[in-house]
């Protein structure tokens, strides 16, 4: 791999941990939204991702050059909706109560989407941290002709 495709490879797993980010601060802004209707009611979002990948070619000899796949960087493969349970809490006297008197509360678990954050934070920063050595070296090799 070139040194160059290294600034696509950070750069899409830093747009890709930008999407966690997001997704995780929208989660936790409807931990507590509640609905009329079960169905209408949030439900956590997760993205999903995948390698993207290149052709690169191997040979072992100049006659027989065999194609295999190489990582090249990171894309979103989707956003999934949480399949877990909602919160049902027994609230009679909220207005948004159903018959027997419970509440449908998202499925989002606070404390998983604070780590969630938290790992994507710290991803991010990790991808700039390699964007800045790489950067470093390239420099430095520029400047060893001199």
């Amino acid at each position: 791999m070139p040194l160059m495709d290294i600034f696509d490879v950070a750069g899409s797993a830093m747009a890709a941990q930008n999407l966690r980010l997001n997704t995780t601060a929208s989660n936790l802004a409807n931990a507590e939204s509640v609905s009329s209707n079960r169905d209408e009611t949030y439900r956590a979002r997760h993205p999903v991702f995948a390698a993207r990948l290149a052709e690169a070619t191997f040979s072992a000899e100049p006659q027989a050059a065999a194609t295999e796949q190489a990582a090249a960087g990171v894309m979103v493969a989707g956003i999934v909706e949480s399949d877990a349970p909602l919160q049902l809490k027994y609230e009679p006297h909220h207005p948004m109560a159903d018959e027997a008197g419970y509440v449908a509360y998202p499925n989002v678990n606070v404390v998983e989407e604070m780590a969630n954050m938290m790992s994507a934070s710290r991803s991010f920063q990790m991808n700039v941290q390699m964007l800045s050595t790489v950067k470093s070296m390239a420099e430095r090799l520029l400047t060893m002709g001199q």
